[in-house]
């Protein structure tokens, strides 16, 4: 779909940053000449901004301001009475608002935003900013649907921006370790991976509450926390975590851990788009609902098969299989039965399964990544149980920052680990299990007046062109529909 092209004219602060470091050497006093050791100019600080100041995002631009060596200007949210207090106490200059259209539009010094909002909000958030020449970190996921994570990854290249998706883990240095293993055929060619994760921890599949506007926080502006969702009366609970289990909002348990979880697989393994997924899951029967039929929020467990051409790392086409909902694969044999799969206690985890042996690991926001080599000789390698992380995750938002100043076309940029080329394609992967999900519940009456639940089959995925082509009536998942004043 196209988009708006709207370059920031050539003299502006942002388009100085974006020329990179031939350009500051050029035109930038060095520091020691203005100010003696230490002494930071003015001209090489960046003005950051936040959509989404609480929750993770206090610890987003907290991060991103790399202990006040960048400036932050502005903060958004929608209720600052919440955790974004945080946010306001650390940097209390910034101005504050809800909207951030409001605050993009009358803020114009604004070089690069943080953006942690609900899922639903991440694209439009996004491409609002990238339009206007502003470069963006955004959390996990990238964004809410798989139309979006197609469209913003070619606006970042349309627009020259520098951009990273906040699943940090991709910054961890003890990834190196799998990449070896798969780069030296340590376990020989690879034909399956799985991925488990006991998440969710938040209520889904079961039905939301009520609506009711009496209950409504008087700091909260509810329309503005919607965005692009359909119009719906103040709903209680929704703010500010459990908006994860309904469509609507969040993308589940994959959008949530999904993206830290395959990463790793997609990452070392070289994928690309799947070619196929199924779905099944889990059942909830009651007088008031029938079976496993919530529309709008998601299941309590699902299971999701995709499968992947050959790569060069792979040598034969691969199958991922996912469950979440505390549902984990059987214990390889290979691997001692006293020993964990995957991370501690073996709720979450990735099993990379080669001719040769196994390489099990885990990587989430509570537990080490500790890779472990286990191969079919009895040999065994593994990785540290203390994460080699000298600076707040990995220094995932400081390498951003400092791309940032380097510029699109830097190396610094090249070395991001999770820019939207890479986080992009990544991220339709991981919300492919959801459409699978979502097509899963599809029902209609058949000719005897009974609900069927036609779309119980394998999708046949055409990534290039984003269709499914065995059902026609899945591709409206693809994409979601916008309030006016929302659109992607």
């Amino acid at each position: 779909m196209a988009h708006k092209k709207n370059n920031p004219p050539t003299n502006s602060r942002r388009s100085f940053l974006k020329k990179g470091a031939i350009a500051s050497s050029i035109f930038i006093v060095p520091r020691h000449v203005l100010g003696g050791p230490g002494y930071l100019a003015p001209s090489d600080r960046l003005n950051l901004a936040a959509i989404g100041a609480g929750g993770k995002g206090s610890s987003d631009i907290f991060n991103a301001s790399v202990n006040g060596r960048e400036k932050v200007t502005a903060l958004c949210d929608v209720d600052f009475a919440g955790s974004a207090k945080k946010s306001v106490e650390n940097f209390p200059k910034a101005k504050l608002y809800a909207d951030y259209r409001e605050m993009l539009d009358k803020e114009k010094g604004i070089d690069a935003v943080t953006i942690s909002t609900p899922d639903h909000v991440h694209g439009p958030a996004a491409a609002y900013a990238m339009e206007r020449g502003i470069h963006v970190y955004v959390q996990k996921p990238m964004t809410h649907n798989i139309r979006e994570a197609r469209v913003l990854t070619q606006m970042a290249r349309d627009h020259k921006i520098v951009s990273q998706m906040g699943n940090q883990g991709g910054s961890n240095p003890l990834l190196g370790m799998v990449q070896k293993w798969i780069d030296d055929d340590a376990i020989g060619a690879v034909s399956k991976v799985q991925v488990w994760t006991n998440r969710p921890v938040w209520p889904q599949g079961s039905a939301m509450q009520a609506p009711n506007p009496n209950l409504k926080p008087d700091s909260l502006d509810w329309n503005l926390w919607l965005g692009p969702a359909p119009e719906r009366p103040y709903t209680p609970n929704l703010h500010p975590f459990s908006w994860r289990g309904w469509w609507d909002y969040g993308t589940g348990a994959l959008g949530d851990v999904g993206c830290h979880l395959i990463d790793i697989p997609f990452r070392t393994l070289g994928l690309k788009y799947p070619t196929d997924a199924e779905c099944s899951v889990g059942s909830v029967y009651s007088q008031m609902w029938d079976a496993d039929y919530h529309p709008e929020g998601c299941p309590a467990s699902s299971f999701i098969t995709l499968h992947f051409g050959a790569t060069e790392k792979t040598k034969k086409p691969i199958e991922m299989t996912w469950s979440d909902g505390g549902i984990r694969p059987s214990h390889p044999d290979i691997i001692p039965a006293n020993n964990d799969i995957g991370g501690p206690g073996s709720y979450n985890g990735v099993l990379i399964i080669g001719e040769k042996g196994i390489i099990s690991t885990n990587i989430n926001d509570s537990s080490p990544l500790t890779p472990k080599l286990y191969l079919n000789d009895g040999t065994t390698e593994f990785g540290p149980e203390t994460e080699p992380n000298e600076e707040p995750e990995y220094g995932h938002q400081r390498k951003w920052v400092d791309a940032c100043k380097a510029g699109f076309n830097s190396d610094e940029h090249k070395a991001l680990t999770s820019s939207f080329d890479y986080a992009g394609p990544m991220t339709e992967t991981v919300l492919m299990g959801n459409l699978a999900i979502r097509s899963y519940l599809l029902r209609k009456e058949d000719s005897k007046g009974n609900m069927d639940f036609f779309a119980r089959k394998k999708l046949l995925w055409d990534g290039e062109n984003m269709r499914i082509t065995n059902l026609e009536e899945a591709n409206q998942f693809v994409g979601r529909t916008y309030r006016d004043g929302w659109k992607v």
